[in-house]
């Protein structure tokens, strides 16, 4: 195999079309969830599903992507950086098929979520490393930087193109257009060029099933509750058992000189463990409202798919606009008062928003609360992934920001599921108690609708519920949409209480980082978490 000039191309010429498609590719990965969220209600409708079975579908894809996100960082040493990051592409692109065909939920969750999740998993990390790979000095940087904007332009935009392809074409157009840019990126993959892995070979198995079993339990009990289903609690004991597990198990490894999953030391470092730990709660905040303000939009005001999206721009755009000034302006700052600041403006935006949910009828009284949190939500994009990476060594870079993303992907999915979860439990006792409290409704329609929501309580719209009790007397009717109207919106309130006490907690942990020394971070780290 040469190692002349010829090995070097993208090197030498910095290959910008290699940079674009690179770019291409983080930007369906991040736009894909949002076109999720404005497209509830529609999906809703054309699949004849339910509002919580979708919730569930969304974090059952950023659990899977947490979960095996760092077993697939050593597939794809072990297989090929290139070729993972082929294969990530194309369970992504089978994810984003399955959804311009899908007739039925289980589809989404077999494909779209899980087929979908395990190729972002392989997807991330091997993208990381062939970047790191295929570019040096200035075109190394500038192709971080253009694959990082892409990702931050992605979610910004993703409400607002999710919300107008959804209303004015299909929901499926937009996983349809998602197929054909990843088509396009798999055309060009002679321009990337393989990075050879010169590390161990061996595979930490036993790790590598506890971890996944670990965020895995966790989360997937919170989705068994939110579905009605049994064994939560066993599932939830397995996630943490498994956890504390792999805790033990690592350092174990790692006194017998054996590989392992990944390097217990990582967690010695204060400034590394205050990062993970504001990384998660960050994502914690933006999965639990990206689950209860889409449905207050889509539910309660029943907008569309293009209002929703629009309703929701301030959150995005201020999220992106605070990210990029802050990155550049931070200036003497130190990053833990920025990121005190950015929890501090996420709980504020997030107490603002609460009490205007059962009392508003547009989006427009939103604006200042999501701009409030959109800005919050940008200052810890700014921050905290150069906080967390800053005490690691170049040699270790890659697997922390491996342990990052993964610890990012478990707080979306912890959010998400949570915050459905105990929206539903909440609707359930609310509608039950108001129903079973009314004069207005015989007491055997009280014990059918306590009956039917004891096993299947469910977000609508007055609309949808309307349908659905069609040929009640008009006063039955009446006294039903008015205690809809009630137990929907204190559902979604305790909803946004997730990431209102998530945020707390992060600015509690701010505090332990303001405690903590500022470490300048590695040369290695630019661009290694996508921002």
């Amino acid at each position: 195999m040469s190692t002349g000039p010829a090995a070097a191309g993208p090197e030498v010429s910095g290959n910008s079309r290699l940079m674009v498609l690179l770019a291409m590719a983080m930007f369906v990965l991040v736009v894909d969830t949002s076109l999720m969220n404005v497209s509830i209600s529609a999906v809703v409708t054309d699949l004849d599903t339910t509002a919580s079975g979708v919730q569930s579908a969304i974090a059952l894809e950023a659990l899977v992507s947490a979960a095996f996100i760092l077993i697939n960082s050593k597939v794809g040493d072990l297989i090929g950086r290139r070729r993972a990051y082929a294969l990530g592409l194309l369970a992504y692109a089978v994810g984003a098929l399955a959804m311009t065909l899908a007739q039925d939920l289980t589809a989404i969750i077999i494909f779209w979520a899980i087929i979908g999740g395990l190729g972002a998993s392989l997807l991330l990390p091997a993208m990381q490393s062939l970047i790191h790979g295929n570019f040096t000095g200035a075109a190394q940087k500038k192709a971080y930087a253009l694959v990082g904007a892409s990702a931050a332009i992605a979610a910004a935009i993703g409400p607002l193109l999710g919300g107008f392809v959804t209303t004015y074409l299909s929901w499926r157009v937009g996983f349809a257009l998602e197929v054909v840019i990843i088509g396009v990126v798999l055309s060009q993959i002679r321009l990337v060029r393989d990075v050879p892995y010169t590390g161990s070979r061996k595979v930490d198995v036993v790790g590598a099933i506890l971890s996944a079993l670990g965020m895995g339990g966790v989360v997937l009990g919170i989705l068994v509750w939110q579905e009605g289903g049994e064994f939560v609690l066993l599932l939830m004991a397995v996630g943490a058992v498994a956890l504390g597990a792999l805790g033990w198990w690592l350092v174990r490894r790692k006194r017998a000189g054996q590989s392992a999953l990944i390097d217990p030391d990582l967690f010695r470092q204060p400034n590394f463990t205050a990062g993970i730990s504001g990384q998660t709660l960050q994502q914690v905040v933006l999965g639990g409202a990206m689950i209860a303000l889409p449905l207050f939009l889509q539910m309660t005001l029943e907008y569309n798919a293009m209002e929703a999206g629009l309703s929701l721009a301030p959150l995005s755009l201020t999220m992106f606009a605070a990210a990029l000034v802050a990155g550049k302006k931070a200036g003497a700052r130190r990053p833990a008062t920025v990121i005190r600041a950015g929890f501090l403006m996420a709980c504020l935006g997030m107490a603002l928003i609460i009490p205007l949910v059962p009392r508003v009828s547009s989006g427009w009284y939103l604006v200042v609360p999501l701009a409030i949190t959109g800005c919050g939500l940008g200052l810890l994009v700014s921050q905290l992934n150069n906080y967390t990476l800053a005490p690691v060594q170049e040699a270790r870079v890659s697997e922390a920001a491996g342990v990052n993303s993964a610890a990012g992907s478990f707080g979306l999915s912890f959010g998400l599921a949570m915050a459905g979860g105990i929206m539903l439990a909440a609707l359930s006792i609310s509608f039950t108690n108001m129903a079973e409290s009314s004069s207005v409704i015989p007491a055997s329609q009280q014990k059918q609708i306590a009956a039917a929501l004891e096993d299947d309580a469910e977000v609508m719209s007055n609309t949808q519920l309307d349908q659905q009790i069609e040929g009640q007397p008009p006063a039955v009717e009446a006294e039903v949409l008015a205690i809809n109207d009630d137990a929907r919106n204190l559902s979604l309130q305790v909803a946004l209480l997730v990431p209102l006490l998530a945020g707390l907690l992060g600015l509690v942990n701010s505090f332990r980082m303001l405690r903590l020394p500022d470490l300048k971070p590695s040369t290695a780290m630019e661009g290694m978490d996508f921002g």
